[in-house]
């Protein structure tokens, strides 16, 4: 049986607002699930970054940890020293090779981009023990270039290739017959990495590994080939032809939905995942210990942190103060109380007017640092009023992004999501609320996102 190695890039996604604890949270579920590579983006930001890749490594033991590196000296050294104490460090160069590419982004031309290539994997060598060259934008390069740009990564230290069709521009045979030629060429494991634009992604990777790729480069969401997908083909199919993969076909589904929900929290497309079948049975009230709320949470496919339940049961104390709670209430509690960042600001209390015949005003008051904080104001509406009144609060006021309400449950005490999101330094941040009362739910939302936007500028 060949054993295909799988590289996931979630955390690699263009634009992608997670906290610092979504991406640990993820980081951990892909280790869980016993991918073969966790990557990581390039270093940004020396202090926060190099951080994030420390904390990872303290608890990746088995996938290796990969950062990418390759436009400049310093970004080599900055990815070197965010793994300087991983177990299993490896360093992706990912540099253009179509005509385009290096004249846009690099703007060089193809005798130095050979010259650089042969440059930067040599100085990511000499500093760990694993590089992997990554040629973006492959099958639109020119083939002699593309070969000679192979050749030299390999001569310089190159330990793996991976060839990306960045423009998801070949159709699955082609595609398998192009990586082909580069595996019988190079003589190193090669991966793939393809674009899901036109819905081939999974094909290509397919055909791909079948005719002597090593690896595929998959995700949760986004535009690269889906990791559920891809798994879930070798899973069905892989005895037929004789592949196989380490990744935990038994978690699969169950963290696949984990990573799905935290990738909601931070885009907020779906808010709330569908219940799994089976769980309808919960029924859970205010005099329910912990312990008993915990089980049922793992019903539904959740594995907390301690800190975590606690929240999570905090939330459900409030909420079954009001009302019985099913798997549904459930599954809602624990996507807005988990994996969430420390409350630096909570709510206290909040006092609303509205009516037809008045102007809507809201009284709220929240807590910092043990300090009670007070804002009134009057807005466009009760949620406007709230809003505002926050920001006076805080001093200042964000960007609001994106507002949306939907129901959780059904009947006249039906639950209320709310999803806010934020827009701050050009990053935007998504808080999730939830409560029999709308308002109430708008309030928790936007006071979430909030709380991690004051986190990271922490």
């Amino acid at each position: 049986m060949k054993n295909i190695r799988i590289a996931d890039t979630t955390l690699c996604r263009e634009n992608n607002s997670f906290s610092f604890k979504e991406k640990i949270e993820i980081a951990r579920q892909l280790e869980k699930l016993k991918v073969d590579v966790i990557e990581l983006p390039e270093i940004e930001n020396s202090k926060t970054d190099v951080l994030l890749a420390r904390t990872v490594s303290s608890f990746v033991k088995n996938s290796v940890l990969s950062v990418a590196a390759g436009k400049t000296d310093e970004s080599v050294s900055l990815a070197c020293e965010a793994l300087s104490n991983t177990k299993n460090a490896l360093i992706r160069i990912e540099l253009p090779v179509s005509p385009v590419g290096m004249e846009y982004t690099c703007h060089k031309k193809a005798p130095k981009m050979l010259e650089w290539i042969s440059h930067v994997v040599s100085e990511a060598k000499k500093q760990v023990a694993c590089v992997e060259f990554c040629a973006l934008d492959a099958t639109r390069a020119e083939k002699d270039f593309l070969f000679s740009a192979i050749e030299n990564a390999i001569s310089a230290g190159a330990d793996c290739i991976t060839v990306c069709d960045t423009a998801g521009s070949m159709f699955p045979d082609d595609f398998a017959a192009f990586s082909k030629e580069i595996s019988d060429r190079s003589g190193v494991p090669v991966f793939v990495k393809c674009t899901n634009k036109n819905g081939l992604a999974e094909a290509q990777a397919v055909l791909a590994v079948r005719n002597g790729a090593s690896g595929v480069k998959t995700a949760v969401g986004g535009e690269t080939a889906s990791l559920e997908t891809f798994a879930t083909i070798i899973k069905n199919c892989g005895e037929t032809y004789s592949l196989t993969t380490g990744v935990n076909f038994t978690e699969l589904n169950r963290t696949v939905k984990q990573i799905v929900r935290i990738t909601d929290n931070a885009k907020n497309e779906k808010s709330v995942v569908t219940v799994e079948a089976g769980t309808e049975s919960i029924r859970l009230d205010k005099n329910d210990s912990q312990q008993a709320v915990i089980s049922e949470v793992k019903k539904l496919g959740y594995d907390l942190s301690e800190e975590d339940c606690a929240k999570v049961y905090e939330e459900f104390l409030r909420v079954a103060s009001k009302k019985n709670v099913g798997a549904k209430e459930l599954d809602a509690i624990v996507a807005s109380a988990a994996l969430q960042v420390p409350a630096t600001y909570k709510l206290k209390s909040y006092v609303i007017n509205n009516g037809n015949i008045i102007t809507a005003s809201a009284n709220i008051t929240l807590e910092k640092d043990g300090k009670t904080l007070e804002g009134i104001e009057i807005g466009d509406g009760p949620i406007d009023a709230a809003f505002l009144a926050i920001d006076k609060i805080l001093g200042c006021h964000y960007e609001l992004d994106d507002f949306q309400i939907q129901a959780v449950t059904e009947g006249t005490e039906a639950m209320g999501s709310a999803v806010v999101k934020l827009r701050s330094g050009g990053k935007v941040y998504s808080g999730n609320g939830i409560s029999t009362d709308i308002i109430g739910a708008s309030i928790r939302a936007y006071l979430n996102a909030i709380n991690k936007i004051v986190y990271e500028e922490a």
